[in-house]
């Protein structure tokens, strides 16, 4: 199950805190940094010995977002902020990044490329049995292709989590929430 407060509004929605005795992923992978705030929300509900990969493509946003993650506290072995095109880094988080599967995706990067990042991580095998994927604003820019993928691939449950574009409460969004049963 995605973390109690996953679906929050604003870019807050990345992780909220979960219940004792849940299963608190240990190896969390985010598509799109930005500034680095969900990042640190994710970061904050780890559990010790946990690491964080966090794939950024704009240097600029990468450089702000490194300050803001070490400012909040976290060392490199805890969040690893990995600056490149998602198509690029993916193929190299095994052999470069140490990375071998995870077990939460969060997406939140240009909506165009969730398919064809969820494919390369399917195809270099980087997804736990399980693992669950949140993918942000699939509605609204959205990401058709992506859900339509998901929903009829057959190796994802697929949930809706209908919500509104941030800043713009009018306009409808949504987020969806996958578990990768890693069945074809």
């Amino acid at each position: 199950a995605v973390l109690p407060g996953v679906f929050r509004t604003g870019e807050d929605r990345a992780l909220g805190n979960r219940p004792q005795g849940t299963n608190t992923p240990l190896t969390v992978l985010e598509l799109g940094t930005y500034c680095g705030y969900a990042t640190i929300l994710m970061a904050q509900c780890l559990p010790m010995g946990a690491r964080l990969y966090t794939v950024e493509m704009d240097p600029r946003n990468a450089a702000v977002a490194e300050k803001v993650i070490r400012l909040a506290g976290f060392d490199e072995d805890t969040v690893e902020l990995i600056v490149g095109a998602s198509e690029e880094v993916i193929p190299q988080l095994k052999e470069k990044h140490g990375l071998l599967k995870a077990d939460f995706v969060f997406m939140d990067h240009w909506k165009r490329c969730y398919l064809r990042d969820l494919q390369l991580l399917e195809a270099h095998g980087l997804l736990l049995e399980g693992a669950t994927i949140v993918a942000d604003n699939v509605v609204f820019p959205g990401a058709p292709h992506f859900l339509q993928y998901v929903k009829t691939c057959g190796k994802y449950q697929c949930k809706m989590h209908r919500t509104s574009l941030e800043y713009f409460r009018a306009i409808p969004d949504g987020m969806a929430e996958l578990t990768y049963t890693g069945l074809d």
